[in-house]
């Protein structure tokens, strides 16, 4: 079964409003704020690696308030513990029993702050929450619920005491990107607007949590020819014996790229995945996970760099060899 025209018409008019939405809060950062919902609805999670008061914060709240969902925010440090996280189990003398008492993690948005701050153990237990979908607490299972995004940052400046993400923790990842500062004209907008503390507070949702599941479910009907996926299969191929990279795209990255391209194609009004559909999505997709040598990081090579060199190596299809 695949989309209709119909279905993705109101998909692509959805997402408008929800961008919309969005940009009311988060100013001048429309293609960042289009990744984001693009993320969430294809139930993945996204790494903003970005500098301090960009507006990561108003991002989550943002998106949240526009799915009717709750948000929280986590803010890591190094004594952080895996409990203050997910939750705990505490006794309560009145009733003669354990109760879970759940954590920050159980909400529909979730802004993982300077997850690079905490210890690995307390990074493992966010990444099982986000891979898995759930806690188990003394052998019970306690479900976050859908829809469910962590949104976790990373400060580029001040690494000392940071504890780096392992490549395989990077993977679990759908994107990164960042939202950087924002331009002239949203600059002055802001501070035009300065004595409003919280841009969010005014939102209004714009769909039910129910729908964005839904609509993830659309996006998984959307077709992908047999040439594209073959594209993408060169593309992770090339990533892997470029001269510059010691860890290419993995099949893990892939599948992200073949579900991100469902839902970004959708949101265009769209049935079907284009070239460009992969083309535009594919540095966030790979920024995270391709780890280029100690001689390209010497030389000052940067992954998108690398990226686009592939993006020009790799021909895409054309209507004839589809």
């Amino acid at each position: 079964m695949s989309v209709t025209q119909e279905q993705a018409g109101w998909f692509a008019q959805t997402f408008a409003q929800m961008v919309g939405n969005v940009d009311r809060a988060v100013l001048g950062k429309q293609h960042v704020v289009r990744l984001a919902l693009t993320c969430l609805l294809s139930e993945g999670h996204l790494l903003l690696e970005d500098y301090p008061g960009t507006g990561k914060t108003q991002l989550a709240r943002a998106i949240a308030a526009t799915v009717q969902g709750s948000n929280s925010r986590i803010q890591f440090t190094p004594d952080l513990l895996p409990s203050d996280v997910t939750g705990v189990t505490i006794y309560d003398q009145s009733t003669k029993r354990f109760d879970f008492h759940k954590g920050p993690v159980f909400a529909t948005i979730v802004l993982a702050d300077e997850i690079n701050r905490a210890s690995p153990k307390t990074q493992s237990a966010l990444l099982e929450v986000m891979e898995e979908g759930r806690v188990t607490a003394d052998g019970t299972t306690h479900e976050v619920g859908r829809p469910f995004m962590v949104i976790a940052t990373q400060n580029p400046i001040e690494q000392a005491g940071t504890y780096r993400l392992p490549e395989a923790q990077l993977d679990r990842f759908l994107m990164k990107t960042s939202l950087g500062y924002p331009d002239h004209e949203a600059t002055v907008a802001v501070l035009a607007d300065a004595a409003r503390r919280d841009r969010t507070a005014g939102l209004r949702p714009v769909l039910a949590a129910q729908v964005v599941s839904d609509m993830g479910g659309l996006a998984d009907q959307v077709h992908v020819d047999a040439a594209i996926l073959a594209y993408v299969a060169r593309i992770a191929e090339e990533t892997r014996r470029h001269r510059n990279v010691r860890l290419g795209l993995s099949v893990r990255g892939c599948l992200a790229f073949v579900r991100c391209a469902k839902t970004w194609a959708v949101s265009q009004g769209r049935t079907h995945v284009v070239p460009d559909d992969i083309k535009i999505i594919a540095e966030p997709i790979m920024a995270h996970r391709l780890l280029l040598t100690s001689e390209a990081e010497f030389a000052g090579v940067q992954v998108g760099d690398v990226v686009g060199q592939v993006l020009g190596e790799v021909a895409p299809p054309t209507e004839r060899s589809r």
